[in-house]
Parts: C-alpha cells; structure tokens; sequence
C-alpha cells in the first residue's frame, strides 16, 4: 500500500484537501458546516484528482525519474508505468465521477474541465513551456471555484481565483527563468522564446494584476475590516514584481508566501467582528 501512496504523494493531496476547505470556508464563514456533505465531497474529489495526476506525471516522467527521483515507485521498480498510468486514468475519472455526488452541474463542469486540463497538461502541454504555465494557474484559480461551488456559491471566490492564477503565472514563469539552462532540451519555456528579460516583464505585470484585485473586495466592502491585512500580501507581490528582473528565485519564493498571506486575509475577512 504504501508504493501506491507515494505514488499519489499523500502530502500533497492532502494539502489540496485543506486548500479546497479554506476556499470554502472564505464563501461560506461560519456557516461551513450546513454544508457537511458536500465538503466530504470535496476531500475526495481534491484527493483522487490530485492522486490522479501525480500517478499520470510518474507514468510520463518515468525516464526523467530514473535519475532525479530512483526512489519513486516506477523507477525503483516497484510499480510498472503501465499501472501508474492505469492508477492515475482511474482516479482522475473516479474525481469526476464523485463530484456527480454533489448534485451541482458547476461542481461537475469545474472537475470535468481540470481533469482534462491536468490530462493535456502532463500528455503534452507541460513541454510547451507558457501554455503549460497557464494552465497550472487555471487549475490553481479551480480550486478555489469548486471550493465556493461545493457550498453553492461559486460566484463568491471568482475575485480570488483570478488572483491566484494571475500570481501562479508569475511563479511559474520566475520558475522558468530560474531554470532555463536545465530545462534545456527537455522544455521550450517563455525565457527560451522571448529572453530573460522579457519574460521578467510578463511575470512582473503578473504579480502587479494580482494584487490589484485584492482592492475592489475593499471598495465594494465585501469583508470585515480584517480583510485589510492583504495589504501585507500585496505590498510582497510589489516586491516579486520589481525583484523578479534580478533575482526569480527570491522573486518565486517571496510570491508563495504572498499566496499565504493573501489567503489569510480572506479567511480572516468572513470572520464575524
């Protein structure tokens, strides 16, 4: 059992468990729990996609793993590539088939639109260098959808959804940057196409647009005044966007603590004061 659960990478699934319960309870508040089912749902749906993909990278990534990764269970032989794909069709297409649980077609349509995503993504789009980019930030920005979907209001995380595709893009692509003379071979990333520089640009306009929409939450007063506290996380993506041109390592590593700080302020904008 245990070569199946390193092959879903348990850790991280279960991380997307948690994310997928903040972005509902940013919807729903304290009024999370008249919502039981669906957010059982939604554990399972996070964790069987996430499995799911996992075991369809190993599948394809397989070659690449034999020398970064020999202790996975494809490449240390303990699983063939053959059933990790098999294990990973299964679970992308079991998440599908929970979400029909939740009886709303926006839950089904948001999994139904990952799962081929995620598919696209670890087939073909992942060496396709930006397209890959943005698709990781729609799947990303997906979450936070399904989470308010399965509270059934879909609507109410479409604000933090935009940002934190918008935010993962400029990750990405800082990654990239940090990356382009290993990925040489293997990837046809932005850099490669358009250069350092102007691949910084895109990036850094990306963690401008953002955190700008952190601020119309604030104009329309759609949280408490704790919400305010994503000036802090804004303030940070400011950072990333001017540090990317020089450093896209500190600028990658600095946005991932924004995202933290930013979904702190969510959270702490539906609580009752």
């Amino acid at each position: 059992m245990n070569k199946y659960l390193q092959l879903f990478r348990t850790g991280n699934a279960i991380m997307g468990i948690v994310g997928v319960s903040v972005a509902s309870f940013m919807v729903a508040g304290t009024d999370i729990l008249t919502h039981w089912p669906n957010l059982l749902l939604s554990a399972v749906i996070v964790f069987t996609f996430i499995a799911g993909g996992n075991s369809l990278n190993d599948y394809i990534d397989a070659d690449i793993d034999r020398t970064a990764h020999p202790e996975r269970p494809v490449p240390s032989g303990r699983l063939s590539r053959k059933q990790a794909k098999d294990v990973g069709m299964f679970m992308l297409g079991l998440s599908v088939m929970v979400s029909l649980f939740t009886f709303d077609v926006a839950c089904v349509l948001i999994v139904l639109i990952a799962v081929v995503l995620m598919v696209s993504y670890e087939m073909f789009l992942k060496q396709r260098g930006f397209v890959g980019n943005v698709t990781i930030a729609v799947m990303t920005g997906m979450l936070f959808l399904l989470g308010g979907a399965v509270v059934g209001n879909v609507q109410g995380n479409v604000i933090v959804a935009l940002m934190a595709m918008f935010v993962s893009i400029g990750r990405e692509i800082s990654k990239d940057i940090e990356d382009k003379d290993s990925d040489e071979g293997d990837r046809f990333t932005l850099p490669m196409k358009i250069g350092d520089r102007n691949a910084a640009i895109i990036a850094s306009l990306c963690y401008i647009v953002g955190p700008a929409l952190s601020i119309p939450p604030i104009i329309w007063n759609s949280y408490s005044f704790l919400y305010y506290t994503v000036v802090l996380a804004d303030v940070v993506f400011l950072y990333c966007a001017f540090i990317v041109f020089s450093d896209p390592h500190k600028a990658q590593r600095a946005a991932k603590k924004a995202m933290m700080l930013g979904l702190l302020a969510f959270i702490l904008g539906v609580i009752p004061v």
